[in-house]
């Protein structure tokens, strides 16, 4: 069996996701977990974050490492791996939070890859940037300490504890506060700016033409429900079929607060969404 990708969103890596591979394996599915261009192993600090004495001056306006990464620098660097971890056969690809974004931009690269594609209150920037999207809810840009234009990124400080409840209530609302915690600590600083900033053009035979699921999370902070039902929309009108919807009880990181339950929705997707619905 072909291995299910796992794409994680801006600031995480791919160590989010070590909950719901065990429950993958256990329903006879491998899993393989990436890191994002300009995340994890992919990603570099700022200088500030370590300097000492700390400068939040300094944090706040140091150019980012990762400010160069582009869309299509990320989706071709997902395509890739993708392609290697699939031996160039076709995946299923889940998507998280703007990994949304990335993902959709290496589906109209290579629709041949993908088997299907599962949004997880994930960003599908069809008809409008992520900026754009987001901008009326005013959720992530609360915590961010630069900006973006000044600095080439999204980014935090996780360490701060001034944003600390702030960050757990955005993206980690149900989950227990010591796997919470532990999650903060592992935040990267930088989420390239770039990701937030481009709207990805698709085709309607390419992107519209890949079996597509969008998983919501009603009690997500992040991207509130309304602006997922949203991005449903949208995905639904550059596609060939209506995508496939499915509730969680969750916040906007269910790898973390349901990992079983999870695992279980992503087994129906693998075997073709049998109980999923509109």
């Amino acid at each position: 069996m072909r291995p299910m990708i796992l794409v994680h969103g801006a600031w995480h890596g791919s160590w989010c996701w070590a909950p719901v591979t065990p429950h993958l394996a256990a329903r006879g599915i491998p899993s393989i977990p990436i890191d994002l261009a300009g995340h994890g192993l992919n990603g570099k600090p700022p200088a500030a974050r370590s300097a000492r004495p700390f400068d939040p001056a300094a944090l706040a306006t140091e150019p980012s490492p990762v400010a160069a990464v582009g869309v299509r620098v990320a989706a071709e660097a997902l395509v890739d791996g993708i392609r290697l971890a699939g031996n160039g056969e076709p995946c299923v690809v889940v998507a998280h939070s703007l990994g949304g974004v990335i993902a959709t931009a290496a589906a109209e690269l290579a629709p041949e890859l993908f088997a299907h594609l599962v949004y997880l209150t994930a960003y599908a920037p069809v008809t409008a940037s992520v900026g754009q999207l987001a901008s009326e809810y005013h959720t992530f840009d609360r915590v961010l300490v630069a900006d973006p234009v000044v600095v080439g990124a999204l980014r935090l400080d996780p360490t701060n504890p001034l944003f600390r409840d702030e960050i757990r209530e955005l993206f980690y609302g149900d989950v227990d506060v010591p796997a919470a915690e532990a999650a903060i600590a592992l935040l990267g600083n930088d989420a390239p700016a770039q990701f937030a900033a481009e709207k990805v053009m698709v085709t309607r035979d390419r992107f519209g033409a890949v079996p597509h699921s969008y998983i919501v999370c009603v009690k997500d902070n992040a991207i509130p429900e309304p602006l997922q039902r949203r991005l449903v929309q949208d995905i639904d009108a550059v596609s060939v079929t209506a995508t496939g919807v499915i509730t969680l009880d969750s916040s906007h990181s269910a790898f973390l607060s349901r990992p079983e339950e999870l695992a279980q929705v992503l087994a129906d997707a693998e075997q073709g969404g049998g109980s999923w619905s509109r």
